[in-house]
C-alpha cells in the first residue's frame, strides 16, 4: 500500500503518505485562505520527501469534513482527480475522527470541535480516540454547553470558546498523518470507508442575490 492522504476541511492544508505500516512523509500548513494555492505544492513536497512518484500511489484518503464549503471542496476535488487519473480508490474519512485519533487525552469520553465560523462549531463526542458516539453537527457553543459539560475537548473550535470548552487538549488542527494512519488501520481491519462526499452540514456562504432585477433586451 502507498496511501496518499489529504485534508482541507479546516485552516490546515495537510498531506501525508502512508506505506501500510507507518507514515513516511507529511506536510502541514495553516492558512485558511490559500487551500487551493498550497495543496498541490504540498503533495509534490511529500512525494519528494518519500522519494516516490505520484503514479506509485495505490489509494487516496481525504477528509470529508465537516468544514466550510470553499476549503473542503479543494481537497475533495483534488482527491477525486487523483483517483480518476491514477485509477485508484478514493476513501473518505471524517475530519473530526482524524482529530480524535491524534488526541492525547487518555481514557474516557471527550469532544472534538472545529471552527465553523458564524460563531458556531462543528463537533462530535467520542468514547475514545477510535470510537465516535454522536454524528457530526454544527451548533453555537452555548447551545451545546450542557451536552459537553465536563468533557475535555480537542480542536481549534474548542479554543475559541473557553466558557463551553474549559479543558482543551492537543491537537489544534487536523493532520493528514493521523488521517492516513486511521484510514490505513481501518482498511487493514477490512472496514469499508465512506465515499469521499462532503459533510457540509449547512448551506454554502455564497448565495444567489435575492430580489435582483432581471434585465432582458428589448
Amino acid at each position: 500500500m502507498l496511501l496518499l492522504a489529504l485534508d482541507t476541511a479546516t485552516p490546515a492544508v495537510t498531506v501525508a503518505l502512508h506505506d501500510g505500516t507507518a507514515v513516511i512523509a507529511s506536510s502541514s500548513q495553516v492558512d485558511a485562505r490559500r487551500h487551493g494555492e498550497l495543496l498541490l505544492p504540498a503533495v509534490d513536497r511529500v512525494l519528494a520527501q518519500a522519494g516516490v512518484r505520484l503514479d506509485a500511489v495505490t489509494a487516496v484518503a481525504v477528509g470529508v469534513g465537516p468544514g466550510p464549503y470553499t476549503g473542503l471542496r479543494v481537497g475533495l476535488m483534488t482527491a477525486d482527480t487523483f483517483g480518476l487519473a491514477l485509477g485508484v480508490p478514493v476513501h473518505g474519512v471524517c475530519t473530526l475522527d482524524a482529530l480524535a485519533y491524534a488526541a492525547d487525552i487518555g481514557n474516557g469520553p471527550f469532544v472534538v470541535a472545529t471552527d465553523a465560523r458564524r460563531k458556531e462549531v462543528y463537533w462530535a463526542t467520542y468514547a475514545d480516540s477510535r470510537t465516535r458516539l454522536t454524528e457530526p453537527a454544527v451548533d453555537r457553543p452555548a447551545d451545546i454547553a450542557e451536552k459537553v459539560a465536563g468533557l475535555p475537548a480537542v480542536g481549534a473550535g474548542a479554543l475559541l470558546y473557553p466558557d463551553t470548552f474549559p479543558a482543551v487538549h492537543e491537537p489544534e488542527h487536523v493532520s493528514a498523518a493521523a488521517l492516513a494512519s486511521l484510514a490505513a488501520e481501518r482498511l487493514a481491519a477490512g472496514e469499508e470507508l465512506p465515499a469521499p462526499r462532503p459533510l457540509y452540514l449547512r448551506r454554502p456562504d455564497a448565495q444567489v442575490p435575492r430580489n435582483y432585477k432581471v434585465v432582458t433586451p428589448k
